[in-house]
């Protein structure tokens, strides 16, 4: 099956994939646009505006910031919705994305100034949701470091959770990022309770063999 083939069987990423880039170009050159869009505290706090959990993770800061989001959609979400089916890929998605809002709420509530944006929540739930089912894959961090995906992904949410927990402010939304990783595996182990000794057998597996 060529990648083409792979794009059309997978609906629920393609409808993503063109759904976050075109919210996010229009968003580009329309600042109201990403203002009423965008995960907002002081909006959220005073007006009600609970959308913005949802509608945040359709738009991005710049088109870098778009690029990385959807070029791990692409590499990642395809094959685990191909692995799980649209509804429950679906499920992972939305699910991580409100779970990577929610965390951010419960760290920043207090903060009025605090904004952000973009699909890392839901990216991460979806890496994770992978590594689970195929933890021995191999992915190439920054395009060159090669890693087993279950590795990349314990290391990407203590990476997280230790940034989130001391505040460091590097432009990352990494409550999102902790959020969105730790609610893939839940709904994972929800959905799928015999998964995780799957992966670990899988992993096993793969340690004796060296």
């Amino acid at each position: 099956m060529n990648e083409l083939d792979q794009l059309l069987e997978s609906p629920a990423s393609l409808i993503l994939l063109v759904t976050n880039i075109g919210v996010s170009l229009a968003a580009f050159s329309n600042v109201r646009l990403l203002d009423r869009l965008l995960f907002d505290v002081s909006r959220m706090r005073r007006n009600g505006e609970w959308y913005r959990m949802f509608t945040s993770g359709f738009v991005h800061g710049d088109p870098f910031h778009l690029f990385v989001n959807m070029l791990a959609l692409y590499f990642l979400g395809l094959p685990l919705e191909s692995i799980v089916g649209t509804a429950p890929f679906l499920a992972i998605y939305i699910g991580s994305l409100l779970a990577g809002s929610l965390w951010t709420w419960m760290e920043h509530f207090r903060d009025l100034n605090y904004r952000a944006l973009g699909a890392s929540g839901a990216i991460s739930g979806v890496t994770t949701a992978v590594a689970m089912f195929v933890p021995t894959a191999t992915i190439y961090v920054f395009f060159a470091l090669p890693m087993p995906l279950i590795l990349f992904a314990a290391l990407y949410i203590g990476w997280s959770a230790w940034a989130s927990s001391t505040g460091v402010r590097d432009g990352l939304g990494h409550a999102a990022h902790l959020g969105g990783a730790l609610a893939g595996i839940a709904i994972i182990c929800i959905w799928w309770p015999h998964i995780p000794q799957l992966m670990v057998d899988q992993i096993m597996a793969r340690l004796r063999g060296f």
